[in-house]
Protein backbone atom coordinates (compact mmCIF):
# COMPACT_ATOMS: atom_id res chain seq x y z
CA UNK A 1 0.00 0.00 0.00
CA UNK A 2 1.30 3.43 -0.93
CA UNK A 3 0.65 6.88 0.47
CA UNK A 4 -1.36 8.68 -2.19
CA UNK A 5 0.37 11.74 -3.61
CA UNK A 6 -0.76 11.65 -7.23
CA UNK A 7 -2.98 9.47 -9.42
CA UNK A 8 -1.65 6.34 -11.05
CA UNK A 9 -2.71 5.11 -14.49
CA UNK A 10 -5.67 3.22 -12.99
CA UNK A 11 -9.16 4.65 -12.43
CA UNK A 12 -9.64 5.75 -8.81
CA UNK A 13 -12.18 4.42 -6.36
CA UNK A 14 -12.03 6.62 -3.26
CA UNK A 15 -13.55 5.57 0.07
CA UNK A 16 -13.90 8.30 2.71
CA UNK A 17 -13.82 7.42 6.42
CA UNK A 18 -11.72 9.97 8.30
CA UNK A 19 -12.24 8.47 11.77
CA UNK A 20 -10.45 6.13 14.20
CA UNK A 21 -9.13 2.56 14.26
CA UNK A 22 -12.39 0.84 15.14
CA UNK A 23 -14.19 2.89 12.50
CA UNK A 24 -11.79 1.64 9.84
CA UNK A 25 -12.25 -1.96 10.93
CA UNK A 26 -16.05 -1.91 10.88
CA UNK A 27 -15.81 -0.68 7.28
CA UNK A 28 -13.66 -3.67 6.24
CA UNK A 29 -16.63 -5.75 4.96
CA UNK A 30 -17.63 -2.85 2.69
CA UNK A 31 -14.04 -2.41 1.51
CA UNK A 32 -13.84 -6.13 0.70
CA UNK A 33 -17.04 -5.81 -1.35
CA UNK A 34 -15.77 -2.75 -3.21
CA UNK A 35 -12.49 -4.49 -4.06
CA UNK A 36 -14.34 -7.43 -5.58
CA UNK A 37 -16.68 -5.18 -7.57
CA UNK A 38 -13.92 -2.89 -8.87
CA UNK A 39 -10.83 -5.08 -9.31
CA UNK A 40 -9.25 -2.79 -11.90
CA UNK A 41 -9.57 0.42 -9.86
CA UNK A 42 -7.00 1.83 -7.48
CA UNK A 43 -8.81 1.77 -4.14
CA UNK A 44 -7.78 4.91 -2.25
CA UNK A 45 -8.78 5.14 1.40
CA UNK A 46 -9.19 8.71 2.69
CA UNK A 47 -8.53 8.46 6.42
CA UNK A 48 -6.06 9.54 9.11
CA UNK A 49 -2.44 8.92 8.20
CA UNK A 50 -1.70 7.21 11.52
CA UNK A 51 -3.98 4.34 10.45
CA UNK A 52 -1.60 3.38 7.62
CA UNK A 53 -0.20 0.24 9.33
CA UNK A 54 -3.67 -1.26 9.76
CA UNK A 55 -4.98 0.03 6.43
CA UNK A 56 -2.15 -1.93 4.81
CA UNK A 57 -3.39 -5.09 6.54
CA UNK A 58 -6.88 -4.77 5.06
CA UNK A 59 -5.39 -5.99 1.80
CA UNK A 60 -7.90 -4.25 -0.46
CA UNK A 61 -6.53 -0.73 -0.04
CA UNK A 62 -4.01 0.30 -2.68
CA UNK A 63 -3.25 3.77 -1.33
CA UNK A 64 -4.00 5.90 1.70
CA UNK A 65 -4.78 9.58 1.28
CA UNK A 66 -4.02 11.11 4.72
CA UNK A 67 -7.25 12.82 5.79
CA UNK A 68 -7.34 13.94 9.42
CA UNK A 69 -10.96 15.07 9.31
CA UNK A 70 -13.54 16.92 7.29
CA UNK A 71 -12.45 20.51 7.82
CA UNK A 72 -11.05 20.70 4.29
CA UNK A 73 -11.94 19.25 0.91
CA UNK A 74 -9.66 16.57 -0.49
CA UNK A 75 -6.69 17.75 -2.59
CA UNK A 76 -8.04 16.23 -5.78
CA UNK A 77 -9.33 18.05 -8.83
CA UNK A 78 -12.97 17.51 -9.82
CA UNK A 79 -13.34 14.49 -12.09
CA UNK A 80 -10.10 12.77 -11.09
CA UNK A 81 -11.98 10.22 -8.97
CA UNK A 82 -14.10 7.75 -10.94
CA UNK A 83 -16.06 6.25 -8.00
CA UNK A 84 -16.45 8.00 -4.64
CA UNK A 85 -17.86 6.21 -1.59
CA UNK A 86 -19.05 7.97 1.55
CA UNK A 87 -18.26 5.51 4.34
CA UNK A 88 -17.91 8.37 6.82
CA UNK A 89 -21.55 9.19 7.48
CA UNK A 90 -24.34 11.20 5.89
CA UNK A 91 -23.82 14.67 7.32
CA UNK A 92 -23.30 17.82 5.27
CA UNK A 93 -19.52 17.83 5.84
CA UNK A 94 -18.86 14.36 4.38
CA UNK A 95 -21.39 14.91 1.59
CA UNK A 96 -19.61 18.12 0.63
CA UNK A 97 -16.26 16.30 0.42
CA UNK A 98 -17.72 13.65 -1.88
CA UNK A 99 -19.71 16.11 -4.01
CA UNK A 100 -16.63 18.29 -4.60
CA UNK A 101 -14.88 15.34 -6.27
CA UNK A 102 -17.54 15.26 -9.02
CA UNK A 103 -17.05 11.51 -9.55
CA UNK A 104 -18.70 9.52 -12.31
CA UNK A 105 -20.33 7.31 -9.64
CA UNK A 106 -21.29 8.30 -6.10
CA UNK A 107 -22.00 5.57 -3.54
CA UNK A 108 -23.80 7.52 -0.85
CA UNK A 109 -26.90 7.52 1.34
CA UNK A 110 -29.97 9.52 0.46
CA UNK A 111 -29.81 13.27 0.94
CA UNK A 112 -31.36 16.38 -0.61
CA UNK A 113 -28.66 16.30 -3.29
CA UNK A 114 -29.08 12.53 -3.87
CA UNK A 115 -32.82 11.91 -3.39
CA UNK A 116 -32.82 8.54 -5.15
CA UNK A 117 -30.00 6.99 -3.09
CA UNK A 118 -30.36 4.37 -0.36
CA UNK A 119 -32.10 5.73 2.76
CA UNK A 120 -30.06 6.08 5.94
CA UNK A 121 -31.24 3.86 8.82
CA UNK A 122 -30.66 4.83 12.43
CA UNK A 123 -29.77 2.26 15.07
CA UNK A 124 -28.44 -0.53 12.88
CA UNK A 125 -25.16 -2.44 13.23
CA UNK A 126 -22.38 -0.25 11.88
CA UNK A 127 -20.82 -3.04 9.81
CA UNK A 128 -24.26 -3.74 8.33
CA UNK A 129 -24.75 -0.06 7.49
CA UNK A 130 -21.74 0.07 5.17
CA UNK A 131 -22.13 -3.46 3.76
CA UNK A 132 -25.75 -2.56 2.97
CA UNK A 133 -24.70 0.67 1.24
CA UNK A 134 -22.13 -0.79 -1.12
CA UNK A 135 -24.29 -3.85 -1.79
CA UNK A 136 -27.08 -1.56 -2.98
CA UNK A 137 -24.65 -0.13 -5.55
CA UNK A 138 -23.56 -3.46 -7.01
CA UNK A 139 -20.73 -4.38 -4.63
CA UNK A 140 -22.14 -7.28 -2.56
CA UNK A 141 -20.65 -7.32 0.94
CA UNK A 142 -21.03 -9.59 3.98
CA UNK A 143 -21.19 -7.69 7.28
CA UNK A 144 -19.24 -10.45 9.04
CA UNK A 145 -16.40 -10.47 6.47
CA UNK A 146 -14.08 -8.65 8.90
CA UNK A 147 -10.78 -10.51 8.45
CA UNK A 148 -7.53 -8.64 7.84
CA UNK A 149 -3.98 -9.93 7.37
CA UNK A 150 -1.66 -10.72 10.26
CA UNK A 151 1.52 -8.58 10.33
CA UNK A 152 4.70 -10.26 9.18
CA UNK A 153 6.57 -9.31 12.36
CA UNK A 154 6.93 -11.70 15.29
CA UNK A 155 4.48 -10.80 18.10
CA UNK A 156 5.83 -9.64 21.44
CA UNK A 157 4.17 -12.69 23.00
CA UNK A 158 2.09 -15.67 21.96
CA UNK A 159 -0.84 -17.03 23.94
CA UNK A 160 -0.99 -14.05 26.31
CA UNK A 161 -3.98 -12.41 27.90
CA UNK A 162 -4.02 -8.91 26.41
CA UNK A 163 -5.77 -6.38 28.63
CA UNK A 164 -6.35 -3.09 26.84
CA UNK A 165 -6.77 -0.63 29.69
CA UNK A 166 -7.51 2.54 27.76
CA UNK A 167 -10.28 4.27 25.86
CA UNK A 168 -10.26 7.58 24.04
CA UNK A 169 -13.09 9.08 26.09
CA UNK A 170 -13.75 8.82 29.82
CA UNK A 171 -17.21 7.43 29.09
CA UNK A 172 -15.56 4.13 28.05
CA UNK A 173 -12.91 3.87 30.77
CA UNK A 174 -13.64 0.85 32.91
CA UNK A 175 -12.17 1.32 36.42
CA UNK A 176 -8.48 0.53 36.89
CA UNK A 177 -9.10 -1.57 39.98
CA UNK A 178 -11.41 -3.86 38.00
CA UNK A 179 -8.83 -4.35 35.26
CA UNK A 180 -6.37 -5.16 38.05
CA UNK A 181 -8.69 -7.76 39.56
CA UNK A 182 -9.13 -9.46 36.19
CA UNK A 183 -5.39 -9.35 35.52
CA UNK A 184 -4.61 -10.89 38.90
CA UNK A 185 -7.06 -13.74 38.38
CA UNK A 186 -5.80 -14.51 34.87
CA UNK A 187 -2.25 -14.60 36.20
CA UNK A 188 -3.42 -17.06 38.84
CA UNK A 189 -4.79 -19.13 35.95
CA UNK A 190 -1.21 -19.32 34.67
CA UNK A 191 -1.49 -16.74 31.91
CA UNK A 192 0.99 -14.06 30.95
CA UNK A 193 -0.83 -10.72 31.06
CA UNK A 194 0.16 -7.90 28.70
CA UNK A 195 -1.22 -4.40 29.27
CA UNK A 196 -1.86 -2.32 26.16
CA UNK A 197 -3.18 1.14 25.39
CA UNK A 198 -2.06 4.45 23.97
CA UNK A 199 0.38 6.95 25.44
CA UNK A 200 -2.46 8.62 27.34
CA UNK A 201 -3.25 5.27 28.99
CA UNK A 202 0.26 4.72 30.36
CA UNK A 203 -0.64 5.84 33.89
CA UNK A 204 -3.65 3.52 33.99
CA UNK A 205 -1.54 0.60 32.77
CA UNK A 206 1.16 1.28 35.35
CA UNK A 207 -1.46 1.38 38.10
CA UNK A 208 -2.76 -2.03 37.05
CA UNK A 209 0.78 -3.40 36.88
CA UNK A 210 1.66 -2.06 40.32
CA UNK A 211 -1.45 -3.57 41.87
CA UNK A 212 -0.84 -6.98 40.35
CA UNK A 213 2.94 -7.22 40.09
CA UNK A 214 3.19 -7.25 36.32
CA UNK A 215 6.73 -6.74 35.00
CA UNK A 216 7.49 -3.47 33.27
CA UNK A 217 8.33 -5.27 30.03
CA UNK A 218 4.70 -6.40 29.85
CA UNK A 219 3.32 -2.89 30.31
CA UNK A 220 3.05 -1.97 26.62
CA UNK A 221 0.72 1.04 26.78
CA UNK A 222 2.33 3.90 24.90
CA UNK A 223 5.23 1.73 23.77
CA UNK A 224 3.88 -0.16 20.77
CA UNK A 225 2.82 0.91 17.31
CA UNK A 226 -0.29 -0.36 15.55
CA UNK A 227 1.58 -3.12 13.74
CA UNK A 228 2.94 -4.54 17.01
CA UNK A 229 -0.49 -4.26 18.64
CA UNK A 230 -2.13 -6.12 15.76
CA UNK A 231 0.51 -8.87 15.85
CA UNK A 232 0.12 -9.26 19.62
CA UNK A 233 -3.69 -9.48 19.46
CA UNK A 234 -3.59 -11.93 16.54
CA UNK A 235 -1.41 -14.25 18.66
CA UNK A 236 -3.24 -13.73 21.97
CA UNK A 237 -5.26 -16.31 23.88
CA UNK A 238 -7.82 -13.72 24.98
CA UNK A 239 -8.35 -9.96 24.81
CA UNK A 240 -10.13 -7.95 27.51
CA UNK A 241 -11.05 -4.40 26.58
CA UNK A 242 -13.69 -1.73 26.64
CA UNK A 243 -15.40 -0.85 23.37
CA UNK A 244 -12.25 0.35 21.59
CA UNK A 245 -10.26 -0.26 18.44
CA UNK A 246 -8.54 -3.18 20.18
CA UNK A 247 -11.89 -4.97 20.34
CA UNK A 248 -12.31 -4.65 16.59
CA UNK A 249 -8.76 -5.90 16.01
CA UNK A 250 -9.64 -9.00 18.05
CA UNK A 251 -12.75 -9.48 15.91
CA UNK A 252 -10.68 -9.15 12.73
CA UNK A 253 -8.46 -12.03 13.85
CA UNK A 254 -11.10 -14.17 15.56
CA UNK A 255 -9.17 -13.84 18.82
CA UNK A 256 -11.36 -14.66 21.85
CA UNK A 257 -12.40 -11.38 23.42
CA UNK A 258 -14.46 -9.84 26.19
CA UNK A 259 -15.70 -6.33 25.47
CA UNK A 260 -17.19 -4.02 28.11
CA UNK A 261 -19.70 -1.65 26.51
CA UNK A 262 -20.83 1.66 27.96
CA UNK A 263 -22.28 4.53 25.92
CA UNK A 264 -22.39 2.66 22.60
CA UNK A 265 -25.10 0.03 22.07
CA UNK A 266 -23.88 -3.52 21.47
CA UNK A 267 -26.47 -3.92 18.73
CA UNK A 268 -24.78 -1.12 16.77
CA UNK A 269 -21.09 -1.69 17.54
CA UNK A 270 -20.86 -5.25 18.84
CA UNK A 271 -18.58 -7.99 17.48
CA UNK A 272 -19.46 -10.52 14.76
CA UNK A 273 -20.32 -14.11 15.53
CA UNK A 274 -17.39 -15.95 17.02
CA UNK A 275 -15.46 -16.25 20.28
CA UNK A 276 -16.49 -12.81 21.52
CA UNK A 277 -18.62 -11.77 24.51
CA UNK A 278 -20.01 -8.26 24.94
CA UNK A 279 -20.97 -7.16 28.46
CA UNK A 280 -23.12 -4.17 29.42
CA UNK A 281 -26.33 -3.16 31.19
CA UNK A 282 -28.33 -1.37 28.52
CA UNK A 283 -31.02 -0.36 31.00
CA UNK A 284 -28.50 1.96 32.68
CA UNK A 285 -26.97 3.44 29.54
CA UNK A 286 -26.64 7.22 29.54
CA UNK A 287 -25.24 7.16 26.02
CA UNK A 288 -23.02 10.25 26.12
CA UNK A 289 -19.98 9.06 24.17
CA UNK A 290 -18.00 12.24 24.91
CA UNK A 291 -18.57 12.35 28.67
CA UNK A 292 -15.62 12.45 31.06
CA UNK A 293 -17.15 9.97 33.51
CA UNK A 294 -17.69 6.26 32.76
CA UNK A 295 -21.15 5.41 31.48
CA UNK A 296 -23.33 3.61 34.07
CA UNK A 297 -23.87 0.74 31.61
CA UNK A 298 -20.12 0.09 31.72
CA UNK A 299 -19.86 0.49 35.51
CA UNK A 300 -22.56 -2.14 35.93
CA UNK A 301 -20.11 -4.76 34.62
CA UNK A 302 -18.06 -6.22 37.47
CA UNK A 303 -14.60 -7.77 37.46
CA UNK A 304 -16.21 -11.12 38.23
CA UNK A 305 -18.44 -10.73 35.17
CA UNK A 306 -15.44 -10.11 32.93
CA UNK A 307 -13.34 -12.87 34.43
CA UNK A 308 -16.12 -15.44 34.03
CA UNK A 309 -16.63 -14.34 30.43
CA UNK A 310 -12.89 -14.51 29.69
CA UNK A 311 -12.68 -18.05 30.99
CA UNK A 312 -15.82 -19.04 29.09
CA UNK A 313 -14.76 -17.57 25.77
CA UNK A 314 -11.35 -19.25 25.98
CA UNK A 315 -12.98 -22.64 26.54
CA UNK A 316 -15.32 -22.06 23.60
CA UNK A 317 -12.58 -21.03 21.18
Amino acid sequence: MRIFTEPSDRPILLALRALKLGDLLVAVPALHGLRRAYPDHELVFAGPGWLAPVAALVGDIDALLPTPGLDDLLPLAPGVVDVAVNLHGNGPESRAVIDALEPRVKIVHRSPSDPEALPWLDGILERRRWARLVSAFGAPADEDDVAISVPDEEPLARGAAVIHVGAFYGSRQWPVERFAAVAAALREDGMRVMLTGGAADRERAEAVAAAVGIADEDVLAGRTDLTALAALIAAAAVVVTADTGAAHVASAYGTPSVIVFGPAPVEEWGPPAGPHIALTDASLRRGDAFADAPDPALLAVTADDVLAAARRVRRAA
